[in-house]
Order: structure tokens, then sequence, then C-alpha cells
């Protein structure tokens, strides 16, 4: 019977594993094999350059960074398998965990499976994904290539009016493209948009094609009452239409809140479970950000170490 079993592969994931690990309790990962339709190391493996992670003043790309915690993880004793987790089973003691054909017991579980960006698969949207089309705006928004150009986000909640704010920072013009003729933010957040100089909604409106050879260059757009379209000149192309958390496989083995996101015990990782942990973006719809998962991650860690030690035999 394995101590803990850590699923999932983000910094959430890795910053249990570390922190378990050096616990010398010997934990075992599963990182998954495309699960979500990601790679291991979660969504930091489809960005291109992270800048707001402590240590790396120069930046590092998302595929070394999580290379580099997964280094980690095994050098402070964790055990990780490629293997993506089709069910689980917390109804019964001791836990168990079914992957594939195996079913493996553990005493304590952590939850750390992160929420995938929602995306519209617009046409050159793969070609362009990362060279200027991102789903983090507060995480992109700052790097070079769209430092004073012109932005287009997509959405028309208070996140997208959040991120349009944010981006008009950096930004020579951000337009915010609405289906609707009305936002579904908050009255506040409304009267921000409706302030900012820099911020020009176009309502009426759907995104419709990316465009450019080598990195975005203009978004073609369709207003859906008249059925005209035009082109935007963009360097920059933003979702802000949710997130997907990636729970499906708990099955009702765990409280989820109303938007399908890993319920907690506020202040803690604790879930509804006893000795199940949950940390990262699987449990965190408002930040979402790699330092605010990786340091649940060590709260899923700690908690979980103390729940070993106050429940053995």
């Amino acid at each position: 019977m394995e101590n803990i079993i850590i699923i999932g592969s983000g910094p959430a994931a890795h910053t249990a594993a570390i922190y378990c690990g050096r616990a010398n309790l010997n934990p075992l990962m599963f990182e998954g094999m495309m699960a979500g339709g990601i790679a291991a190391g979660g969504q930091l493996t489809t960005t291109t350059e992270v800048e707001n992670f402590p240590g790396f003043p120069d930046g590092i790309s998302g595929p070394d960074l999580m290379a580099r915690m997964r280094e980690q993880s095994v050098k402070c004793g964790a055990t990780i398998e490629t293997v993506t987790v089709d069910k689980v089973n917390f109804k019964s003691r001791p836990l168990k965990v079914i992957a594939g054909k195996d079913t493996i017991d553990a005493k304590t579980i952590i939850l750390a499976t992160g929420a995938t960006a929602k995306r519209m698969n617009l046409p050159g949207e793969d070609r362009l994904w990362q060279r200027g089309i991102s789903a983090c705006a507060v995480c992109d928004g700052a790097l070079p290539i769209f430092r004073n150009k012109p932005l287009v986000i997509i959405g028309g909640g208070d996140s997208a009016i959040e991120e349009a704010t944010h981006l008009t920072k950096y930004a020579s013009k951000v337009y915010i493209i609405h289906r609707r003729d009305e936002l579904r933010a908050s009255k506040a957040m409304q009267n921000r948009a409706f302030a900012n100089d820099k911020i020009e909604i176009v309502w009426d409106s759907v995104p419709v094609e990316a465009l450019g050879a080598q990195v975005l260059s203009d978004v073609k757009i369709k207003n859906v009452k008249t059925e005209e379209e035009q082109v935007i000149e963009a360097s920059g192309l933003f979702y802000a239409i949710g997130h997907l958390p990636n729970t499906a496989f708990l099955e009702n083995q765990v409280d989820l809140d109303a938007t399908g996101y890993i319920a907690t015990k506020p202040g803690t990782a604790q879930t509804s479970v006893e000795g199940v942990f949950a940390c990262g973006d699987v449990q965190d719809k408002r930040y979402r950000q790699a330092v605010t998962a990786a340091g649940t991650g060590c709260m899923a860690a700690l908690e979980a170490e103390k729940y070993l030690f106050e429940n053995s035999a």
C-alpha cells in the first residue's frame, strides 16, 4: 500500500511530491499520458516564456520549468508513472486509484489535476498558439511581443474585463470581442471598462480566424447580427471564456462546487473525504497561477504528512 498517491503533474503536484519525498513518505505520482489533452507538466508545457515565477530573473520556458520540477521530485524520492488515472474509489478504506488494469491502494491521496483553459479552436489557432494566442493574460500579457501593440480579448464576464484592464498596462489598445450587446460582468467591472480609454468593446461579434505567418498579426471577426466580417490588427489574442476543471474522473467521489472545482475547507487543502487533499487549479478558480498552485501543493503535502502521522497504526 502506498503512503501517498499524487494525481497530477503541474506545479502543485510537483511541490507536493518534493515535500512528501523530503519527508521520506515515498510518494507515487501519476503524471498522466496526455490527460485532458495536455502533456505531463500541465498548462505550463504550452507556455513559451514564464517571467513571473520566482528565481528566474531572465525568465524560463514553461516546458523547461516543468522539467526541472519533475527532476527535483524524483531526486527528493518520488516515483513517477506516466499513466492516466481513470477513476478513484474513496467510498471505502484503503483509498483506491484505478489506472488501466491496475488498482493501487493508498493511505492518502493528493488531487492536483488542474483545470484546462477553454479554447475556441479557430482556424489558425493551433499554428499560432503561444505565438500570439494565449488563455492567460495575467501570465503572458507583459511579454515583449505584446508591448505597445493592439491586443484582443474574447469574453464578457468579470475575468475578461479584469484581464483586459491588466493588458492596458502594456498594450496600445485592447479590443474586447463579445458576442452579445451587453456584458455579463458586474456593474463595477463594466464601469471600469467603459472608463478606460484604451479599451474598445466590439459588440455582437465573435472571432472566426487567427491570421499571421509566423506570429499573430490580425484577428478576423464576424458580427452575429449582420454577418459582416472585419479584420482587426492585433499582436495578441487572449481567451477569457473560462476553464474546465479536470475532475470528470472523480465521479462523485468527492464534493465539488457548482462549477466542478474540488471543494476544500477554507484555509486548508482538505476535501470532503478524510485523507484526500486537493491543491492547484483543480480547486482554485480565482488565481490560477503557477506560484499559487505550488503554494497549495505545499499545504496539501504538509497536511497529508500530518494526517499519516496522526493515523499511523
